[in-house]
Parts: structure tokens; C-alpha cells; sequence
């Protein structure tokens, strides 16, 4: 029987990766603090649901009231104009952070991604201690985010956790998921792991699948507690042909290409 989480607030419920973690740590918590811009229904009565902005910083403050626990997953998910990620993003990251530690939250769990790495290539190894290298503005509004965590984690105290996620999908869709595939079993485990893992005051992982081509170090993951399981390599058959990524090619793919930002400057 796993351990009881206690009260866990999760943002960006309604989400996709938000409705995973939902569903999967619904039976391990006492109470499920549900928050996102959105309108959610309470699916048991150890639900609690908060339609609100993320931009408002006291409707935050007031929603984390008795949390134990935070994921924090809304925001804008890709690229888009600046002004709107720093707004969303950066700001709505601030609020969180700060409505944590004006209620004695415990743990702050963030989602950063591994676009905040985009332009190493795909011949290099990337570890969370390497300098950021985003592919993109969304990239920028993460290494933000990690650094407003290491900001609350070093002078006020909280445990922050940041998750570089990957591509989270049900099964891989394209050739560069047989590096960045992440399962929805392998993220429910970062995320549990992230909430429960003793002892850490500001820690980074890479939250990738265990896929055989992998270009992401996954050391700080098993340090924190989870070893992934899924290998995207099963699906590579059924992948449409491509060119594969090889030698100086950034690890973002398609999200380090020019256009994909001029579109939103």
C-alpha cells in the first residue's frame, strides 16, 4: 500500500498531463486541491475544485490553504509571444511560489521542460548542471521558472523539485519521441516520486522514458527515487520514415528552427 500524499494541489488540472496525474494519485491523497482556468467537476468527495487564473495572485494564495503539496503544471504548454509566456509562465509560476510559502506548503513540484536544453545536439548527453540552451521563447519561460524555484528553495526555504519533462504522449507519434518519449506511467512516477522523496531542498530531473536513444541524463531522476520503465524503441516500428537526427542536430528538432519563434515575434 503506498504512502498517504496528505493534501496535494495540482495546477493546470484539466490538462492533459494534469488529468494523468489526477487520475493516477487520486487514491493516494486525503484531499485533491484541483486549480485551473477552467471550469472542473469534483469526481469524489476528497476533491476540491477552484476555478481560477493563475494570474491572481491572492485567488493562488487562498486556493493552497492547508496544502501539503504542489504540482504545478498550468501555463502556456509551447511557443507564443513573449509578453504572454512571462504573464503566464513566469508570472503564474511567481504566484504559486509565493502562495507555497505564505501557507507553509511542504513541496513545490515544477514543471520545466527539456526545451530549456533544445540546442545542445543530439550527439551530447545533456545533464541538469549544463548551462541552459533553450530552442525557443518557451524555452526562456522555463529556465525562469527553474530559476524562481532555486530562488524560493535557497532563500526562503522550500523544497522545490523541477521536472524537465519530455514528450508526453500515450505512444510515440514521431521519430525524435524515440529520444523524448515520456509514457504517462513514467510520468505519474517522476511525479510521485517528486512529492515523496525525502531530504531535498532544489533538485532538477530530466523526466524522460527509459528509451534506448535517449539523449538526456537520467542520474538526478534515480537519485530523486524513480527509474523509468518505457521504452519508446517498441513503438519504432510503427513510426512513419524519416530522417533521424544524427551529429550537430539540435535536440529540439523542429523547435529549434527559426520560423517556429519569428511566427510569434
Amino acid at each position: 500500500m503506498r504512502t498517504r500524499l496528505g493534501t496535494v494541489a495540482i495546477t493546470g488540472a484539466a490538462g492533459r498531463i494534469g488529468s494523468v496525474v489526477r487520475a493516477g494519485l487520486r487514491d493516494e491523497v486525503t484531499r485533491l486541491v484541483l486549480i485551473d482556468r477552467v471550469g472542473l467537476t469534483a469526481r469524489t468527495p476528497a476533491e476540491d475544485v477552484h476555478q481560477l487564473d493563475l494570474r491572481d495572485a491572492e485567488a493562488v494564495a487562498a486556493a493552497l490553504e492547508g496544502v501539503d503539496a504542489v504540482v504545478h503544471l498550468g501555463g502556456v504548454p509551447d511557443e507564443a509571444p513573449l509578453p504572454e509566456l512571462l504573464d503566464a509562465n513566469v508570472r503564474g509560476t511567481h504566484h504559486v511560489l509565493e502562495g507555497a510559502r505564505r501557507q507553509g506548503v511542504r513541496r513545490v513540484v515544477l514543471a520545466s521542460s527539456n526545451r530549456v536544453s533544445g540546442f545542445y545536439s543530439v550527439a551530447e548527453t545533456a545533464t541538469p548542471e549544463m548551462p541552459a540552451r533553450p530552442d525557443g521563447l518557451y524555452g526562456v519561460s522555463k529556465v525562469a521558472v527553474e530559476a524562481l524555484g532555486r530562488l524560493y528553495a535557497d532563500k526562503f526555504g522550500l523544497s522545490v523539485v523541477c521536472l524537465r519533462i519530455g514528450s508526453f504522449e500515450d505512444e510515440p507519434s514521431e521519430r525524435r519521441h524515440l529520444s523524448t518519449w515520456l509514457s504517462p506511467r513514467d510520468g505519474l512516477g517522476f511525479v510521485r516520486t517528486a512529492l515523496t522523496a525525502a531530504d531535498v531542498s532544489f533538485k532538477t530531473v530530466y523526466a524522460v522514458s527509459a528509451n534506448t536513444r535517449r539523449f538526456w541524463d537520467t542520474d538526478a531522476g534515480a537519485e530523486l527515487g524513480y527509474t523509468p520503465v518505457d521504452d519508446a524503441e517498441a513503438f519504432a516500428s510503427r513510426l512513419p520514415a524519416g530522417r533521424e537526427p544524427a551529429g550537430t542536430d539540435p535536440q529540439g528538432g523542429e523547435y529549434a528552427d527559426a520560423e517556429y519563434t519569428l511566427r510569434h515575434m
